[in-house]
């Protein structure tokens, strides 16, 4: 039997998913427990289809069937910006000046504040317990992929791009050296407070915030050096995206500097990769297969199982091993999703 599944994840998951937050602590994954409450409330309905797609935020939570515990989680939103939650954002820019009178020529970066309405679906919330990530399954790997698994099988509930927010570094005490640099000054708050703030009201963001062009060379270095950077305990994060199609897309968060990466939704290596198959007969025992994401749909809470396998595809249906269609509990001819993993 396979040690780790990944399903849906609803109120039961509250105090796990909790612990989980406290390794990661941001607007999408905050350790405070109210929220996290909302949100698995709000991930239950998204999975049992009880409001509209675009509303829709799935949480899944990567568990340990031998501890009973869980040892990652990540996160779909179905659409980042609507009306009342916009999608809000730095574009980074560029702007040559040159002086002939003095011979004097600059390349200068700039900050402009946007907003969108009708926004990408967010990958977010990708969190791994400390004392998981070394282990030889790649559990990172496999908390993330299923997210895109899970929109390949669910394709017309998210949008045409996919939009992956990646952390910036920051300081041990969770300092951001951009929110001080221009955060705080125009909406007195920490950082901490006005990221935790903006999960459920950006309205401070888009009333208190500068409109006008910002010359990054006014900030202090320290904040400068942040913009649109991979802090070290993303760097893992950064490669798989760019590996399967994604590319910084020369804008940041306008709290952290974190940069944003983007990709066509139907161009990314794993959605492509997807595929709805029959079940077929079990594989022998001298079939080793290829590595893989098995998941199907559940009728009820929690909705959604997926579990690492070794399957082979023939005659168009997928042959598991008897324990791994046991697990998932599915016989000869049910559809399964399939994803073959790197």
């Amino acid at each position: 039997m396979t040690r780790y599944e990944i399903r849906g994840a609803t109120p039961e998951d509250e105090g796990p998913l909790l612990g989980l937050a406290r390794n990661l602590n941001t607007v999408n994954l905050p350790n405070d427990r109210e929220h996290v409450r909302r949100l698995l409330l709000h991930s239950a309905k998204s999975f049992a289809g009880d409001m509209a797609p675009k509303l829709r935020k799935y949480v899944f939570v990567l568990w340990d069937l031998e501890t009973r515990t869980a040892a990652g989680t990540s996160m779909i939103v179905a659409q980042l910006g609507r009306r009342g939650a916009p999608y809000i954002y730095f574009d980074v820019l560029g702007e040559e000046k040159y002086a002939a009178s003095v011979d004097k020529h600059f390349h200068q970066r700039l900050l402009r504040i946007g907003f969108s309405y009708d926004g990408p679906t967010e990958l977010g919330g990708l969190v791994v317990a400390p004392e998981y990530r070394k282990a030889p399954e790649r559990l990172g790997l496999l908390i993330s992929y299923v997210r895109f698994l899970f929109i390949a099988a669910h394709r017309s509930f998210f949008r045409d791009q996919l939009l992956a927010e990646l952390l910036p570094p920051l300081e041990a005490d969770g300092t951001s050296h951009l929110w001080e640099a221009i955060g705080r000054h125009f909406t007195d708050m920490s950082y901490r407070e006005a990221d935790l703030l903006s999960s459920e009201n950006k309205d401070f963001v888009r009333d208190l915030f500068p409109r006008d062009a910002i010359y990054v060379t006014l900030l202090a270095r320290d904040a400068q050096n942040v913009i649109g950077q991979v802090g070290a305990q993303t760097k893992g994060v950064e490669k798989i995206l760019r590996r399967i199609g994604f590319e910084y897309a020369d804008r940041v968060d306008p709290f952290d500097g974190g940069p944003h990466f983007i990709a066509a939704t139907d161009t990314v290596v794993p959605v492509i990769g997807t595929r709805s198959l029959p079940l077929g007969d079990p594989s022998p025992s001298s079939e080793r297969g290829a590595r893989c994401l098995v998941a199907r749909d559940l009728s009820g809470a929690p909705f959604f199982r997926a579990v690492e396998s070794r399957g082979v595809v023939v005659d168009g249906s997928l042959r598991l091993p008897a324990e791994i269609a046991s697990e998932l509990g599915v016989t000869a001819g049910d559809a399964v999703y399939f994803l073959p993993l790197p």
